[in-house]
């Protein structure tokens, strides 16, 4: 077994999990259940299967696709999607100003 990629690859799917929006439906859902040990199995489960699918469906990309096509292609999804969240968050800061300026 490889252990740093083991290792770095844990320490960054722990990091990137730690207060998304996934960790904050675990604590509802917990906070309103009896059984958080049913919580909890279920939540790493899903965990589980998602992290299988992903490396299952990158090590077959990866055999069709070159990885800096992939990795290129990656970093655009990610870079669309931050714009969008930037240019939704400014409409939503502007409809709030004038929100605020109509009520004043």
């Amino acid at each position: 077994m490889d252990l740093p990629l083991l290792a770095s690859t844990f320490a960054t799917v722990f990091l990137a999990e730690l207060g998304d929006k996934t960790q904050l439906a675990i604590v509802t859902i917990s906070g309103t259940s009896p059984r958080p040990g049913a919580v909890f199995a279920g939540s790493s489960t899903a965990l589980v299967l998602a992290s299988l699918l992903g490396a299952g469906a990158g090590g077959s990309l990866s055999a069709v696709i070159p990885t800096n096509a992939l990795q290129l292609a990656a970093s655009a999804g990610f870079l669309v999607l931050g714009i969008r969240l930037i240019l939704k968050a400014t409409a939503e800061a502007e409809a709030e100003a004038s929100e605020d300026s109509g009520q004043a």
